[in-house]
């Protein structure tokens, strides 16, 4: 089995073979809004609920390898990342046992720290390649929430965040949209589902309808994901 050589194995019958890829290029993550990770390891080996996921992190740290890295696990569903729509062949399921109202544990953070820091040097996966379910079935899915931590992640080259806090913008629905279409969001269904995912992401605490600090996070969005960010030394 390829993968994280720290993790437990706990196989998953649920799986294929990648479909178009040879390697995945992506790293999607998850939330299991299950009661605990026994829970959730029970749901993603059932054949009954056809659903899996690459790897599953218990609050404690402690890491379960389902699926092998080089096989197709069905965590994504139907979902969208850059004119692709068959995210499961081309990505890496992470699933972090969470209800998705709770903080993240420290040491739960750390192990998908490391966890994630080997798939992405394994495979040559940018930081700008780890994402939430919540980026990729925009207007279906939360996970992995409000809660979640992205700019601690970010630090460490695992996902990206605005270098600098973003000045006000013209608001223009339209610039908005081209630019979150750039970046690699289905802006098909329109405005509102599109800026809820990316509030969700990058401004958990804002709502209501557009405004110029939307617009201003987005171009630096724009440039986070499209330059790539210095790699962390120490």
């Amino acid at each position: 089995m390829i993968g994280f050589a720290q993790a437990k194995h706990f196989p998953s019958q649920n799986y294929g073979v990648r479909r178009g890829v040879t390697a995945p290029d992506l790293i999607i993550l998850h939330y299991t809004a299950m009661p605990d990770a026994c829970a959730a390891l029970e749901r993603l080996c059932s054949q009954e609920h056809e659903v899996s996921a690459h790897y599953l992190i218990a609050c404690d740290g402690n890491v379960f390898q389902l699926v092998s890295e080089d096989q197709r696990a069905w965590h994504a569903g139907k979902s969208f990342w850059r004119g692709e729509v068959d995210i499961n062949s081309r990505s890496i399921g992470i699933e972090l046992d969470n209800v998705g109202a709770n903080p993240f544990p420290i040491s739960q953070m750390q192990s998908l720290i490391r966890l994630c820091r080997d798939i992405q040097q394994r495979w040559s996966i940018a930081p700008q390649a780890v994402l939430g379910h919540s980026d990729i079935a925009i207007g279906r899915k939360t996970d992995p929430g409000c809660r979640f931590d992205w700019a601690g992640l970010a630090r460490f080259n695992i996902g990206v965040w605005p270098a600098n806090a973003p000045l006000l913008s013209p608001i223009s629905e339209e610039a908005y949209l081209k630019s979150a279409s750039r970046i690699g969001y289905d802006v098909s269904l329109g405005l509102s589902p599109v800026l809820d995912a990316v509030r969700l992401h990058f401004s958990p605490s804002i709502n209501g309808p557009l405004t110029a600090a939307d617009c201003a996070l987005m171009i630096s969005l724009e440039q986070a994901f499209f330059i790539d960010p210095p790699v962390k030394t120490a």
